[in-house]
């Protein structure tokens, strides 16, 4: 395939995209939303929110940009299943499941804040802060990069725990991609989803799930068979323990890999088969044992995962315990990814006045870095003076190299048209205050089981 060609597809592969988000996704004020898109990924970092409005981009006038976000509306459900569809088919397809919060420490009229995990000094000298939580589960499209797409973004209510959310993530991203029979999805999740509460509530799944647990934990073998004479009372339902602090306790592995990584240098990875918690019965999973650096004189302490095996692999992929391991070190891109779109896009900049415009605007930036992702073929490296050039080009690179492609590119949307003004106000209607609401405070959730 010539590169002409190449660029041609990589070109219509875009514009189909931007075609079908502006088509089904935007349910109404989509004019406005998607030039608010178009503004938000030609921009560069954004300084203020309203300043979007100026990018030539914006065809609109400075209130559109609130009015999009406020009366808009945006089909998430579609928008999910689509962006689950939309990556790849074949192969090994890791993902992220993590949270971030939304700090909104002074906004007393928003209903539903509640104290959440960030580096902030609102309260309690940097443990917490006052805001909403998100649930995000993303692609992880190159592993030690900074791509990170996300394909569900969900806020977690005060009636849910983020366990909740992720299980109906999963759930929702196993549905979307039940067709692709060839593919190995695997959802990688830090150490809050290792437990067997959430694990319960996607077993059997399509997906494969690989959670960090803490060193501290204390698990149960398979119980042995029962004798050939029955005795009275219930079968045994644990078998003996296994103690990760107490290596007399986990008896010789089922399988050990020792391998030479270029980032990691020399590694051993062991991991023992249908292992449970006192109660998870019901929950057999896998625990690997992963040590790098050993070469060195105090390596690090050795990381512990849970393996959660999909109801089905196909047939030409293997998952053997480097497999398990490399999933859960591949989910990293996470990170940066929030950091783009918080810092560059400016996720959590404006102040909006309900939850709802706050999980549009979320969607909106989520799209904005799927655009930017779309691009990266068709861009060339345009660096600062002060920049280096880059041959793996990050999404800031990208973003900042964008604007001569999208003036090849026509817009979905609608040419604005001339409105008079606003009637404003009803003389005479009394003004009266929004109401306040108090933080609610969760009630702490506590794995019993660990």
């Amino acid at each position: 395939m010539t590169q002409q060609a190449t660029t041609e597809e990589n070109i219509n592969k875009l514009i189909e995209f931007r075609q079908a988000v502006y088509t089904h996704a935007m349910t109404a004020r989509r004019d406005a939303q998607f030039d608010l898109l178009d503004a938000l990924v030609t921009t560069g970092t954004v300084s203020s929110y309203a300043k979007l409005s100026q990018s030539s981009c914006f065809r609109r006038k400075w209130p559109s940009i609130y009015a999009a976000i406020e009366d808009g509306r945006i089909d998430s459900p579609w928008l999910r299943k689509y962006l689950a569809q939309f990556i790849a088919q074949t192969g090994i397809c890791i993902f992220a499941l993590d949270g971030s919060p939304w700090p909104r420490p002074s906004a007393r009229t928003l209903e539903d804040r509640q104290f959440v995990f960030q580096a902030s000094s609102d309260v309690n000298g940097g443990t917490v802060t006052i805001g909403y939580p998100y649930s995000m589960l993303e692609w992880i499209v190159e592993p030690h990069s900074s791509w990170s797409l996300p394909i569900d973004t969900r806020r977690v209510d005060s009636v849910k725990t983020a366990q909740e959310v992720g299980a109906e993530q999963i759930q929702a991203l196993a549905e979307a991609r039940k067709a692709f029979l060839e593919t190995l999805d695997i959802v990688a999740c830090d150490g809050k989803y290792g437990n067997c509460g959430f694990l319960r509530s996607i077993k059997q799944l399509r997906c494969g799930i690989v959670a960090r647990l803490r060193r501290d934990r204390t698990l149960r073998r398979e119980p042995p068979p029962p004798p050939a004479k029955k005795k009275k009372g219930r079968p045994k339902v644990h078998g003996q323990r296994f103690a990760f602090k107490e290596p007399d306790t986990w008896g010789p592995a089922d399988e050990v890999l020792e391998l030479q990584d270029p980032r990691w240098g020399k590694v051993i990875l062991e991991r023992w088969n249908q292992l449970h918690e006192l109660k998870g019965a019901d929950v057999p999973y896998d625990v690997v044992r992963a040590r790098v650096h050993l070469e060195r004189d105090q390596p690090p302490a050795a990381l512990w995962l849970a393996w959660l095996a999909p109801k089905s692999i196909p047939s030409r992929q293997e998952v053997n315990v480097e497999t398990i391991w490399r999933a859960y070190d591949h989910r990293w891109p996470i990170e940066p990814g929030f950091h783009f779109r918080k810092e560059t896009l400016g996720w959590t900049m404006p102040m909006f006045q309900s939850k709802e415009a706050g999980d549009r605007w979320t969607e909106i930036t989520a799209l904005a870095a799927w655009m930017v992702y779309l691009a990266r073929p068709l861009v060339e490296d345009m660096p600062l003076p002060w920049q280096k050039p880059q041959q793996r080009l990050t999404p800031q690179r990208v973003q900042q190299s964008i604007r001569p492609i999208f003036t090849q590119i026509a817009s979905p949307a609608r040419s604005p048209k001339q409105r008079g003004k606003a009637k404003g106000w009803p003389k005479g209607k009394p003004r009266t205050p929004k109401q306040r609401f108090p933080v609610v405070k969760k009630s702490p959730v506590v794995d019993k089981s660990a």
